[in-house]
This record gives structure tokens, C-alpha cells and sequence, in this order.
């Protein structure tokens, strides 16, 4: 697999909490050289890199990390990102929801983000780290049925990032119109490669680029 077609599977990914603008702007300047799928940034940054970076594919997060914010702030949060300029939402469920195995209400929240984002990309994060496998399955079923287009492992913040065994759990249990994208661990060249070839459509990662130019990998 040649670089260019790793990079046009690679959200180009920063999300720590104390990113300045810089480091922003720098990310996106490889993302337009580098012709990645994507940058994901924080919501603050949103329409400032829309208002700066016009061609970009900007995707942002929301209930971000923790994912036990409410349906509506979720909602909200959604507007004000497209709004600004976005073209992908990642959500996080609510974690405490699955593990209270109320799978129903969180069918229906993804599925209410998914009508918020109309024809916007609406990926669901679950943290397979927190969760048995009855539990992700569950969430394979939930992602299917609520109509959104990725389940994504992990938020890079959690106990553990993407799973190999967890990727091909997806495939097994998501129905066929729903992708899958890994985030967090995804830490070589071998790493990506692998990764996609597993069945990943998106790797949501600070790393790829650099990787690419033969430097160590970062912290997501």
C-alpha cells in the first residue's frame, strides 16, 4: 500500500487539550499537502480553520471524551459545528448507558445526532476499552440501526485505543452501509497498513504523516 493511499484513509487528528493555534494551522498545512481525508480538531477551532482552510474536509468531535453529556447539549453541539463549517461529527455515547446495558436510549441518541448531521458524516465513537464483547456487539446493532456511517473504536483518551480483534468484531456485527474507523494506538507504518487491510475505511491518528516522513510516532 503507497503513502498516498494510507493518507487518503487518515483523519489527521488533534485533539489535546492545550493545542494552540499553531499547532492547528500547522496540522492543516500538512493535511493539504499530504491530501489526508480529513483534520479532526477541536469544536473551538472549527470556523477558524473553515474560514482559513476552504478546501479542507474538517471533522470535529462532540461529547467529547467522556460522552456522558445530555442528548440536547449533544444536539447543540452538533448545530454549532456545522454551523462553523464542519463536515464530520464524532460523537461518544454514553458510556454509562451501555454499561447499563440501556442500549435502546442510545440507539436513540445516535440516531437523533444522525438527523441533526443530515447528510453530514456521523461517526460513533464507543471506547471498546470500557466495554464486553456483549457490549460491543450491542453497539454494532445500535450504530447499524440508528443510521450512522462509522463506528469508530476509540476517543484516544480511554484505558486502550483500536483492537485488531475489535476491528473484526465490526465487520461481523455492523450492517453493510456502516464503516469503521480505528483511533488511538495506531503507532507504525506496519500499524496503518494493517489497520486497513483489516477492514478499516478511516485510522483517526497524529501520527500517519509523520510516520510517513520516517519520524516516531505521537501520542494519539
Amino acid at each position: 500500500m503507497d503513502k498516498k493511499e494510507i493518507l487518503r484513509h487518515i483523519d489527521h487528528t488533534l485533539l489535546k487539550p492545550y493545542a494552540v493555534w499553531e499547532d492547528i494551522r500547522i496540522l492543516c498545512e500538512e493535511a493539504v499537502e499530504y491530501k489526508t481525508a480529513s483534520v479532526c480538531i477541536p469544536p473551538c477551532y472549527v470556523e477558524r480553520v473553515h474560514d482559513k482552510f476552504d478546501t479542507l474536509n474538517i471533522c470535529t468531535v462532540v461529547g467529547f471524551p467522556l460522552g456522558y453529556s445530555v442528548t440536547a447539549a449533544k444536539l447543540a453541539e452538533v448545530e454549532k459545528a456545522l454551523k462553523d463549517g464542519a463536515n464530520e461529527i464524532d460523537m461518544v455515547v454514553n458510556i454509562s448507558d451501555v454499561k447499563n446495558h440501556q442500549y435502546g436510549k442510545v440507539e436513540a441518541e445516535i440516531r437523533a445526532l444522525k438527523e441533526a448531521c443530515g447528510g453530514h458524516v456521523l461517526k460513533v465513537i464507543i471506547e471498546t476499552c470500557y466495554l464486553t464483547g456483549e457490549e460491543k456487539i450491542a453497539m454494532c446493532q445500535a450504530v447499524t440501526k440508528a443510521g450512522a456511517d462509522y463506528i469508530k473504536t476509540s476517543t484516544g483518551f480511554g484505558t486502550g485505543g483500536a483492537t485488531l480483534e475489535d476491528v473484526r468484531l465490526f465487520r461481523e456485527h455492523i450492517g453493510p452501509s456502516v464503516k469503521i474507523k480505528a483511533a488511538g494506538g495506531v503507532k507504525s507504518r506496519e500499524d496503518l497498513e494493517i489497520f486497513l487491510e483489516a477492514g478499516c475505511d478511516r485510522i483517526g491518528t497524529s501520527s500517519a504523516v509523520g510516520l510517513l516522513k520516517g519520524e516516531e510516532a505521537g501520542d494519539y
